[in-house]
């Protein structure tokens, strides 16, 4: 990833020197990917990257704990709906510690915006590993992705 040069005209997000990315981050990139905008393939890597490391390590099978006394967001097929992920986070709220999610798969196909849905949920995983949850559904497999693209 070192070797993958960031052009000068770029203009979206940057992973910040000490690789660490926030909420507020997120928030800006969803706000470019909203006004289609790309993320360089250099951040995109290193958040690829990481996310592979942190899958590679857990179980393919996992309990999630809710406290009772906490709200906890299920959502369904989004199908790269990317302006309903927006809305289902302008209703709910943005995940957090305190506010997570479980996307129930069919996250890509049939709508414009899956690399976008995928991006954001990514980046999500990445800050919340433990509070943003992504079950695969047949729509993440090879052969559904050769027919819908």
């Amino acid at each position: 990833m070192d070797k993958v040069v960031v052009e000068s005209s770029y203009s979206g997000q940057k992973i910040p020197e000490d690789e660490k990315i926030d909420k507020d981050w997120i928030v800006n990139l969803m706000e470019d990917l909203k006004k289609e905008k790309f993320l360089h393939k250099k951040y995109l890597l290193h958040i690829m990257s990481t996310i592979k490391d942190y899958y590679e390590e857990q179980e393919s099978l996992i309990d999630i704990d809710i406290p009772d006394d906490q709200e906890f967001n299920v959502c369904g097929d989004v199908h790269g709906q990317y302006y309903d992920v927006l809305n289902i986070f302008k209703i709910n709220g943005l995940p957090s510690e305190t506010n997570p999610y479980l996307f129930n798969g069919d996250f890509v196909d049939r709508g414009s915006f899956s690399v976008e849905i995928m991006i954001t949920f990514l980046c999500w995983k990445y800050l919340y590993p433990n509070h943003f949850h992504l079950a695969r559904g047949n729509h993440e497999t090879k052969n559904l992705n050769k027919l819908y693209g």
